[in-house]
């Protein structure tokens, strides 16, 4: 094989495709940490102990706020799309993040199979102190000579090996790691992390330190001659038409720059078109990957946490779970029903004369917050069992007492692969204690390979049925019809 000399068309493809798509990935990944704006290094998030925050508001102690009250809207200049899009943010960065990868493998891989390999991997340990010594240039605002680039500098080479080989990779596992369904199923990938606030703070340094670069690799471009490096990464040379590499290199950024303000205008002002197709390129991938997950987690409770955040504000003024509530919840019934041979009702008694079982799992918030809860109850097998569900039936519809912010009734939907799974269960109690109204009294649901907008609290009913797009806007729930989640939660 000959060594390549130039910058061949494969590398000056795959290094503006990369460019589009890590920005575009970076905008989201801003656009996700803003829905929860601090990080942590436990995964209890007990308020006041994060280690940075983003937040602006602050919360009186004399009434309740849920973890919904406490996003954030970053502008459309810096987040994909800004304002308050969580759920838009997920579908681009997830998007991005297919195409990114795709890009980085076929990089790698014509990187060795062409033997280009050598001019970016160290293949001698002197290229440390060497690129101290390039380092040492251009902090006293001195250049290299033209003999040490071949293309590049000892400086340039090892950082560009670090990102490639060393920083890609990284983001990819910590971003893994914040997987529920991941975490449920390999409880120990995470803590390599430091569990999931851990691997969520090490992906935003991630995040910076992909920035700095960013910085730096810009600085430098310019620094060294425009001329030169935009010749050799537009055209494949530094010869001839630097000026004309030049303008398409302003071209190329410009019009990444203003696809990213049109995709972010155009998705906030069409959100549902373009969650169906963002989520055409993932969904896929995700359903394949996580469906069959079995949870693994069992928690010591020594790692309960002290505080489990409130996401989503008990029923307001229904009268039925008022008067439910004010009779200590005796006059509740379950109501199973639909694509069943047997519909059944079942009061709190008749739950709580089922087999139970108690598991200490952690609980994933969409938004980015979690925490480690003991929560009793019995298997939703073990219900649904009980009254034989039809071949036909492909989703669980779950309906609540609470509304949504349109003012319907909440609901949501499981693929019914997920009913039999072990630690699918509808919780009455969590740390041996009854169930509280703000965490769902008198009965959840808890699915931990899941997010959590999946585990409906303040339980009414459940129904079987064979598409959830005839009911409500069609999208598969509350969150997913008005907030653009995925109805796929595993991840």
């Amino acid at each position: 094989m000959i060594v390549a000399t130039d910058f061949p068309v494969w590398v000056r493809t795959t290094h503006w495709i990369n460019a589009l798509f890590i920005g575009l990935m970076m905008r989201a990944g801003i656009q996700i940490l803003a829905a929860y704006p601090r990080l942590y290094w436990n995964d209890h998030c007990t308020p006041g102990t994060e280690w940075l925050s983003f937040a602006t508001k602050d919360f009186p102690r004399d009434r309740l706020w849920t973890a919904l009250d406490m996003e954030e809207e970053p502008p459309l200049v810096l987040a994909q799309p800004g304002g308050n899009n969580l759920g838009l943010g997920r579908h681009w960065h997830f998007f991005g993040a297919v195409f990114w990868i795709a890009n980085g493998l076929a990089y790698v891989i014509l990187l060795f199979v062409t033997d280009s390999w050598r001019r970016l991997v160290p293949t001698s340990w002197s290229i440390f102190p060497h690129a101290l010594d390039t380092l040492h240039t251009y902090i006293t605002l001195h250049k290299p000579p033209a003999s040490a680039f071949h293309p590049f500098d000892p400086l340039q080479q090892l950082t560009y090996f670090a990102v490639i080989f060393l920083l890609g990779p990284f983001l990819i596992l910590t971003g893994a790691a914040q997987s529920p369904a991941i975490e449920a199923r390999f409880p120990r990938y995470a803590r390599i992390f430091g569990g999931r606030q851990g691997a969520r703070s090490l992906h935003f340094i991630g995040l910076v330190l992909f920035a700095l670069f960013t910085l730096g690799h810009t600085i430098l471009v310019i620094y060294t001659g425009p001329g030169r490096n935009l010749g050799d990464i537009t055209l494949g040379q530094h010869e001839h038409d630097t000026g004309l590499a030049i303008v398409i290199a302003v071209i190329v950024i410009v019009a990444i720059l203003v696809l990213y303000v049109l995709t972010s205008l155009l998705s906030r002002r069409n959100p549902r078109r373009w969650v169906i197709a963002l989520g055409a390129v993932f969904r896929p991938l995700m359903r394949l990957l996580t469906l069959r997950a079995r949870s693994r987690q069992q928690y010591p409770r020594s790692e309960i946490s002290p505080y489990l955040i409130v996401n989503g504000y008990p029923p307001r003024a229904d009268e039925e779970y008022e008067r439910l509530r004010a009779g200590d919840f005796a006059g509740w019934r379950l109501h199973v029903y639909g694509l069943v041979e047997e519909p059944r009702e079942f009061s709190l008694a008749d739950l709580q004369e089922l087999p139970a079982m108690t598991q200490i799992t952690k609980h994933h918030c969409i938004q980015g917050w979690c925490g480690i809860a003991a929560w009793r109850g019995i298997a939703l097998a073990d219900v649904l069992k009980q009254c034989r569900p039809l071949p036909q039936a492909r989703y669980i519809l779950f309906r609540s007492y609470q509304r949504d912010t349109a003012g319907r009734p909440f609901y949501e939907t499981l693929d019914t692969r997920l009913f039999d799974h072990p630690q699918t269960i509808l919780a009455y109690e969590m740390n041996d204690q009854p169930l509280t109204i703000e965490h769902g009294a008198p009965l959840r649901l808890r699915v931990e390979t899941q997010l959590g907008f999946k585990m409906v609290k303040w339980l009414r009913e459940i129904e079987l049925i064979e598409d959830y797009r005839c009911i409500g806007d069609g999208m598969g729930g509350s969150r997913e019809d008005l907030m653009h989640y995925e109805q796929v939660a595993s991840i």
